[in-house]
C-alpha cells in the first residue's frame, strides 16, 4: 500500500475511541510466550491477505513483529479500522462465536505472527484466566464500537413504517450484528436506485451483505 491508498490515509476509529488501551491492548513478552504455546508462529510477507470479508474460517493473529491492518470494505474501497503492531491481536466477538469475518486483514509490514485457530483460541481463554480477561474485554468492546459506528458489512435498505424492515433491524440488533440503515422515507436517492433495479414494495427490505450478497426481504433464517 502506498500513501495514496485510502486505507492508509483515512483516520482509523482506533485513534478516536476512548480508552484505546482496553480495545487494543498489547500483550507482554510473558503473555506472548503463553499464547504461542497454543498456536503456531509463522512469518508474514507484505501484502499477504490473512482474512477476507465473509471468510468462515477466521484465525486470531497475534503480532510478534511487523504490522497487520484491519480494513472495512465497502464498494470495493478499503477503510482502515486499526493497525495491529507488536503485541496486538486481531479479532472481535465474531471470532469467538464462529461467525464469518466482517473485515479484511492484510499484512502492511512483514514480520511474524502467532496464528491461533478458533479451537486453539477457545482453549487458551479456558485455561489462562489473565489472557481470557484481556481477550474477552477487547472482543466485546470492539464489537460495541463497531455497532456504534455502523461498521459491519451489512446495509439494510427499507422503511421505518415497513414491518419486515423493523423485523430485520430487530433481528440484527438482538444478535449484536452491526449494520447501517438507509431509510427510504428520508433518502430519495436510495428509493430512485431501487426503482431503477425494479425493486418493489414486496422486496423491501433489501440487505447488502459483505461484498457479494444481496437479499430481498429475507426471512430471519
Amino acid at each position: 500500500m502506498d500513501a495514496s491508498d485510502p486505507a492508509t490515509t483515512a483516520t482509523p476509529f482506533a485513534v478516536t475511541v476512548s480508552r484505546p488501551e482496553r480495545l487494543f491492548p498489547k500483550l507482554t513478552p510473558a503473555q506472548l510466550a503463553r499464547t504461542a504455546a497454543h498456536g503456531r508462529r509463522r512469518e508474514t510477507t507484505r501484502g499477504e491477505l490473512l482474512v477476507d470479508v465473509a471468510d468462515r474460517i477466521v484465525p486470531c493473529f497475534v503480532v510478534v513483529a511487523g504490522e497487520i491492518q484491519a480494513l472495512q470494505v465497502s464498494d470495493g474501497a478499503e477503510t482502515l479500522i486499526v493497525s495491529h503492531g507488536p503485541g496486538s491481536f486481531s479479532g472481535e466477538a465474531n471470532l469467538i462465536a464462529g461467525r464469518p469475518s466482517m473485515a479484511r486483514l492484510r499484512v502492511s509490514e512483514p514480520g511474524e505472527v502467532i496464528e491461533l485457530a478458533r479451537d486453539q483460541l477457545l482453549t487458551l481463554v479456558q485455561t489462562d484466566a489473565e489472557l481470557s480477561e484481556i481477550l474477552m474485554r477487547a472482543f466485546i468492546l470492539r464489537r460495541l464500537e463497531l455497532i456504534a459506528r455502523d461498521v459491519g458489512g451489512v446495509v439494510v435498505i427499507g422503511s421505518t413504517y415497513n414491518a419486515a424492515t423493523l423485523r430485520i433491524r430487530e433481528f440484527l440488533t438482538r444478535n449484536g450484528h452491526p449494520f447501517h440503515f438507509i431509510d427510504l422515507d428520508r433518502d430519495a436517492d436510495a428509493q430512485e436506485l431501487l426503482d431503477r433495479f425494479h425493486v418493489g414494495v414486496a422486496d423491501v427490505p433489501v440487505l447488502i451483505c459483505g461484498i457479494e450478497t444481496v437479499l430481498r426481504n429475507p426471512t430471519n433464517a
